[in-house]
């Protein structure tokens, strides 16, 4: 961050509170209400956006299935960075669910470069 894009507390504090006043209004103006922000819906919301790297499943809004194992490479890497930061500070049900996706995810990507090796004759 350059020193010209640094902000002070009180910045910080407006954009909060600016941020909470659009919340409130486009949930006023919605019908589809999303489920609360919570760890659990914060790891599947991250496992969704793998399994649409990995083809496993159609982009929300094309409707199509690509494969983009970069961008999933770099997702499942984001979960286990956020496994071993919160070491120590999950609940039990938290820590499993991560552990489990992680592990589905990274099973998951291997078959996904399988493939992809198959594709291009690298057998």
């Amino acid at each position: 961050m350059s020193e010209d894009a640094k902000t002070t507390p009180e910045q910080r504090a407006q954009a909060s509170r600016d941020f909470d006043a659009a919340a409130e209004k486009v949930d006023a103006e919605t019908t589809h209400k999303t489920p609360p922000v919570d760890f659990s819906t914060f790891v599947l919301s991250m496992a969704s956006s793998a399994l649409i790297h990995l083809g496993e499943t159609e982009h929300p809004e094309s409707g199509e299935r690509t494969v983009n194992l970069p961008l999933a490479r770099q997702t499942i890497d984001m979960l286990a960075m956020l496994e071993k930061k919160t070491a120590g500070n999950l609940e039990r049900d938290e820590e499993r669910l991560l552990q489990a996706v992680l592990y589905d995810l990274r099973l998951r990507f291997v078959a996904a470069a399988e493939r992809r090796g198959v594709e291009h004759g690298q057998s």
